[in-house]
């Protein structure tokens, strides 16, 4: 096999922070207003890639955004220098300079939907930038990611993001899982979507529309046999799975789901497998865990769905979970069981803090986007995609120099964090070799 899964984290920016400006994500509302800290959130992060790299998986980054995104604001009414935008915003739309200062581009995977080069027949890899139309915040990510997106994969196919509608509403790989035998032969792709047409939502409103999934789709030029839609249980997104990757999580040919995680239940998961058994020739190992071993409550807090499934260098199938997982009762309980059951295919758990990151509620699994590449096509990224420990204690370096340990919703009015910002992405886009790539560096 010469494929084999990239994992290309978000660095965490240096306006990580707590604006709670997430609907349906309880742990972004609980957390509402309280103290951050930006380095030690990019530290947990650039600790889990280091994990990674030690587990023998293949590890990229993907670059934060420039923020507070101040050329934002000035299509919001604001005017003047960068300094009189960000004190106007601040007086007048304290809401809108938050979102405008989010560091939620580190959650990468709502960066974009993937293709290998395998599943097409062009051979290329495709990347679908997520539009992010279900809030402001992220809504402003699109065109930035999509820049450095083609500059990370030149010889992929990098579309333009969706038509920026609600109707087209595409949140990226968290609503995506592809499934197979081995990354280098044939596949299944199951969406997610969270509303259909004019579908009644009784508390939060879902994100992923099927429209945009079958957009997506179309754009990756997957066969229809090569492609399963699915809906998300509207109550597993009303109990704070605003994507489908809170509650599901999938490599290769096994798929850990909750019970609850899809509206169809059993009958979904059971379409799922005829369809990867018919197309890969493997039988979908999935593992579905009870309500009534762990409540889909529990299943939230933990995020014990939001870790991430890995093939390990030395073959290993490894689960690298939060460290909430240990701290939840029920979780706790199913992981333990879980490791005696010979029907539960995951040989290790692998634990990380990433608890700056849980408290926006952005796990493990949040954290990356997964690309499948050959050897050809990694040794075609930007010299700076991938990176090994040396690369990551450098990186560690770089945030010690220039992130802030502790950031209050007051401070992102501080025309000195723009600065901050902007020197941090300069040393950055120059330690990875990617160019200009932010407005300001233009």
């Amino acid at each position: 096999m010469t494929a084999v899964e990239v994992n290309f984290d978000g660095l965490v920016g240096p306006t990580h922070n707590y604006a709670g400006l997430g609907p349906g994500n309880l742990a972004s509302q609980r957390n509402r207003a309280r103290e951050s800290d930006p380095r030690g959130a990019a530290l947990e992060g650039l600790a889990k890639m280091r994990r990674m790299v030690r587990l023998g998986v293949p590890q990229g980054v993907l670059p934060p955004h420039e923020r507070p995104d101040t050329e934002a604001l000035r299509r919001l009414g604001f005017e003047g220098d960068d300094a009189r935008v960000l004190a106007a915003a601040a007086r007048h739309a304290p809401d809108a300079l938050a979102a405008c200062a989010s560091a939620s581009a580190m959650w990468a995977a709502n960066a974009a939907t993937v293709r290998p080069g395998a599943d097409g027949a062009d051979g290329l890899v495709h990347l679908v930038p997520a539009n992010l139309v279900s809030a402001l915040h992220r809504s402003l990510e699109a065109p930035t990611t999509t820049r450095i997106l083609r500059r990370l994969f030149p010889d992929a196919r990098v579309h333009d993001p969706l038509p920026a509608s609600t109707g087209m509403g595409d949140e990226g790989a968290a609503n995506h899982t592809r499934l197979c035998a081995t990354h280098d032969g044939p596949a299944i792709h199951v969406f997610v979507h969270g509303i259909d047409g004019d579908d009644q939502v009784t508390r939060f409103r879902p994100r992923q529309t099927l429209a945009a999934s079958r957009a997506v789709a179309r754009l990756m030029q997957l066969p229809a046999e090569a492609v399963v839609h699915v809906r998300q249980s509207p109550g597993a997104i009303d109990a704070g799975a605003f994507h489908n990757d809170v509650v599901c999580v999938g490599d290769r040919d096994v798929l850990l789901l909750h019970e609850r995680a899809f509206a169809g239940g059993a009958a979904d998961v059971d379409r799922i497998a005829a369809a990867v058994e018919a197309r890969c020739g493997v039988p979908l190992r999935a593992v579905v865990v009870p309500a009534s071993q762990v409540p889909l409550e529990d299943a939230v807090r933990s995020y014990l769905f939001n870790s991430q499934l890995v093939a390990a260098g030395d073959g290993r199938t490894v689960l690298v979970a939060p460290a909430e997982v240990r701290e939840t009762p029920s979780v706790a309980a199913w992981l333990a069981a879980a490791a005696t059951d010979p029907h539960v295919p995951i040989d290790d758990v692998e634990v990380v803090d990433v608890r700056q990151s849980m408290r926006n509620g952005g796990g493990p699994a949040c954290l990356r986007l997964r690309v499948v590449l050959t050897r050809a096509e990694r040794d075609r990224l930007a010299s700076g995609a991938l990176v090994d420990e040396a690369r990551i204690d450098a990186l560690e370096a770089w945030v010690r120099t220039h992130y802030r340990d502790r950031l209050a919703p007051a401070d992102l009015a501080d025309p000195a964090l723009l600065e901050e910002c902007r020197a941090a992405l300069d040393a950055l886009t120059a330690m990875l070799g990617l160019g200009a790539v932010y407005p300001f560096q233009r």
